[in-house]
């Protein structure tokens, strides 16, 4: 198979003169194709969409926006520009140059790192690959595919660090990130939030709220690494999950902007009438919230961990704003408060900050969240509603790390698995909720139109019209 790198494949590696890479390419290339059309969104295959495509490192023009078919979509790849006389900033080799090829001691860690964050990218389009079937508008079609091209390419730019510095390891990991799958029983994704079904477009927003904002911090983690290749790929990643996450911020905001227009007009907070009107009740949007929000927190892992302390000092992997804060950046001396369970009863442990790394991002991960939260709550208080979203205490709905194996309530008391059980549907979704939200999910495909649980856009995509042909059907 021929491959022209120029304009097929956009790229600032010099991809047309690198012949081993070349010879990667053209079997992974069409194996890539074969998975997107197994596994990739389904039915829009011919479609013609409105996407922006990355063309370049320019913050003025990185990208260019145009109809494309998602099969033909260019998906490149790029490194932020080299930064001559870059130092490592943190752990053992602090102040050493960084390294640009993989230093033989961290060969092992550094394929591990890229090879977890590589699978969350697939899977997500895996998850979400049945969503165009119902979608509330071609703005919001548009959106899911443009978030699924964008995973598509993160993939791409994790399988070309994979190919290019570790060989024939290498080539083995990135077959094997188009072999798994998310939620099959015998290969399934790595992490296990990435196994859990995308069902509606509700998951979906909270999906990209959330778990996307997981993807920001550890690949604000990853671009602080001694190993300037992963930091480049990383920093040049974080400018597209920028777009991912507006999806889920943007989209519960328009939710809730419609849900508050009803319950004013017909004076009513009540659920049940709320929902024969056929919009989405705020309590059943906090369970939802709260869901996607647990889910995303064990995707840090546990709280105390070696690992983290191994990456860090060996300088693979930062902290989220490294080198803005005011400490030594080796972190030999220290601790950091870690949330536990002793006997059923939640302390406060001290641990060195070293192991608790996981548990500084988490943190950082949810001061950003709750932020976010407020400023869904300053919309519903501005169309005079008096109800407000939080997210749960840390320790609720937790399957990975010292919180996992116990039952906690929203606010954070301990409960016995018969008290649990009897208010479960009131913290996370019912069989009930789940059923009434697939019951209003679309299709609305006319040009302009929006479904009846969800508000138009106040603004399009790349200075276009929420009324915007956004999807054109062949």
């Amino acid at each position: 198979m021929m491959i022209d790198y120029e304009n097929t494949i956009p790229n600032n590696v010099n991809l047309s003169e690198d012949k081993l890479l070349q010879k990667a390419l053209r079997q992974w290339q069409p194996n890539f194709l074969s998975w997107w059309k197994e596994m990739g969104p389904v039915n829009s295959l011919d479609y013609d969409v409105y996407l922006r495509t990355a063309v370049s490192v320019n913050p003025q023009g990185w990208a260019q926006f145009d109809y494309v078919k998602m099969p033909e979509y260019r998906w490149g790849i790029f490194l932020q520009p080299a930064q001559e006389g870059k130092k490592i900033g943190f752990g053992e080799h602090i102040h050493q140059n960084v390294w640009q090829e993989v230093p033989g001691e961290h060969r092992a860690n550094l394929r591990r790192i890229i090879v977890t964050q590589g699978d969350t990218e697939p899977a997500s389009v895996e998850q979400q690959r049945h969503l165009g079937l119902t979608c509330p508008s071609l703005y919001d079609l548009r959106n899911l595919y443009q978030v699924n091209v964008e995973e598509g390419r993160h993939l791409w730019a994790m399988m070309y660090l994979l190919h290019k510095y570790f060989g024939r390891d290498g080539r083995e990991e990135s077959e094997a990130l188009l072999q798994r799958r998310s939620g099959e029983t015998n290969n399934p994704r790595i992490l296990q939030a990435f196994n859990e079904q995308t069902p509606d477009w509700l998951s979906f927003f909270m999906f990209t709220y959330f778990t996307d904002r997981d993807g920001k911090f550890q690949l604000s983690a990853l671009a602080e690494s001694g190993f300037d290749p992963l930091a480049r790929t990383a920093k040049f990643m974080l400018t597209e999950e920028a777009h991912h996450m507006f999806v889920g911020e943007s989209g519960v905001a328009r939710i809730i902007m419609r849900t508050c227009q009803v319950m004013k007009e017909l004076s009513t907070d009540d659920p049940i009438h709320l929902r024969k009107a056929g919009v989405i009740d705020l309590p059943t949007l906090q369970r939802y919230l709260n869901v996607h929000y647990s889910l995303t927190l064990d995707l840090f892992g546990a709280e105390e961990s070696s690992n983290a302390a191994i990456f860090y000092s060996s300088g693979l992997k930062g902290r989220y704003d490294e080198l803005n804060r005011k400490d030594d950046h080796l972190l030999k001396e220290g601790s950091y408060l870690i949330t536990a369970n002793k006997n059923g009863v939640l302390v406060e442990n001290e641990i060195p900050l070293l192991n608790g790394l996981n548990e500084v991002l988490r943190d950082d991960f949810i001061k950003d969240s709750v932020a976010g939260v407020e400023r869904w709550n300053k919309m519903i208080q501005k169309m005079g509603v008096q109800f407000s979203l939080s997210v749960p205490h840390k320790a609720f709905h937790r399957n990975i790390g010292a919180l996992s194996g116990i039952y906690v309530s929203p606010e954070g008391v301990v409960l016995s698995a018969e008290t649990w059980n009897k208010y479960r549907d009131q913290w996370l979704p019912s069989e009930s909720d789940k059923r009434y939200i697939q019951s209003i999910m679309g299709p609305v495909t006319s040009v302009g139109q929006y479904a009846n649980w969800i508000a138009p856009p106040t603004i399009g995509i790349n200075k276009q019209g929420p009324h915007f042909e956004y999807v054109r059907f062949n």
